[in-house]
C-alpha cells in the first residue's frame, strides 16, 4: 500500500496540469488529474486525497463551488492556483475554506512549499490547543502556548494580550492565509467599520515589537488587502 501523498490536481490546462504533475511526482507525491469540476468531483470521492490543488476557471463549473461543495462535509485541505488576482476573488475563496491560494505563475519552489506546509499543518492531531506542552518556533522566534510567552532568542517579548492571541492564530495555522475577517472573527468574535484598522495597528505592533523592519517577512507575511501569513522555515 502506497504511504504517498495523494494530491488531485484539478486544471483544465493541460500545460499547466502537466507541470504540475511533473512537479509533484518527481517529489515523490501520488498525482491525481483532472480536468474539470465534475472529474475532480468524481477523483475525490474515490480515492480520498490528502490535498486538493484547484483551478478556478474549470470548464464546466466554477471552482468555487467545489470548496463550496467539500467544505459541507470534508476538511480536506485546499490549494487554489489562480489567474485570478483580485482580492476579491483570494478573499472568497480563503472565508470558504481554501486553506492557501497561489496565483499564476508561480515557481516550482512556492509552489512545493506552499504543499508542504498545507500538508504539515492538517496533520491530525495538530489543531490549535491539542498538544500540551506544545511550543511554537520560527528561525529565532519561541511561542510557549502554556505560559502564553513569546521570546526571540533568550528575550521574553512583552505583548498584549490580543496581540499575543493574533501571533498565537497565525502561527496555529502557519503557512496559511489568514483572511482579516477570519481574523478578526476569531480574536473579537465580531467586526465594525474600524475592525481593519484595529487588526492593521496591532499587527504593527507586534512585527515592531518582534524587530521586524519594513518589507521584512521573516515571521508574518502581509498579502495586501487579503489577511496575514505566518511564515515558515525554508520557504
Amino acid at each position: 500500500m502506497s504511504s504517498k501523498y495523494k494530491i488531485l490536481v484539478i486544471e483544465d490546462e493541460n500545460n499547466i496540469r502537466n507541470f504540475i504533475e511533473t512537479i509533484l511526482n518527481a517529489n515523490d507525491y501520488q498525482t491525481l488529474p483532472a480536468a474539470s469540476y465534475e472529474q475532480g468531483l468524481l477523483m475525490y470521492a474515490s480515492h480520498t486525497p490528502d490535498l486538493v490543488m484547484l483551478d478556478l476557471g474549470l470548464p464546466d463549473k466554477d471552482g468555487i463551488e467545489f470548496i463550496r461543495f467539500i467544505r459541507k462535509t470534508d476538511a480536506t485541505p485546499i490549494i487554489v492556483l489562480s489567474a485570478r488576482t483580485g482580492e476579491s476573488d483570494k478573499i472568497e475563496a480563503l472565508d470558504l475554506g481554501a486553506n492557501d491560494y497561489i496565483t499564476k505563475p508561480f515557481g516550482t519552489g512556492e509552489l512545493l512549499a506552499r504543499v508542504r506546509a498545507t500538508l504539515r499543518n492538517n496533520r491530525p492531531g495538530m489543531s490549535a490547543g491539542s498538544l500540551p506542552g506544545e511550543k511554537f518556533s520560527l528561525y529565532d522566534l519561541i511561542i510557549d502556548y502554556d505560559r502564553r510567552m513569546v521570546f526571540i532568542g533568550e528575550e521574553e517579548i512583552k505583548l498584549t494580550q490580543t496581540e499575543y492571541n493574533i501571533l498565537a492564530l497565525l502561527s496555529y495555522h502557519t503557512g496559511k492565509v489568514m483572511t482579516y475577517a477570519a481574523i478578526i472573527k476569531e480574536i473579537w468574535g465580531s467586526s465594525d467599520d474600524g475592525s481593519i484598522k484595529k487588526l492593521q495597528v496591532n499587527m504593527a505592533n507586534i512585527r515592531k515589537k518582534l524587530g521586524s523592519k519594513p518589507g521584512d517577512n521573516q515571521y508574518i507575511i502581509n498579502e495586501l488587502g487579503v489577511g496575514y501569513r505566518m511564515n515558515e522555515e525554508n520557504i
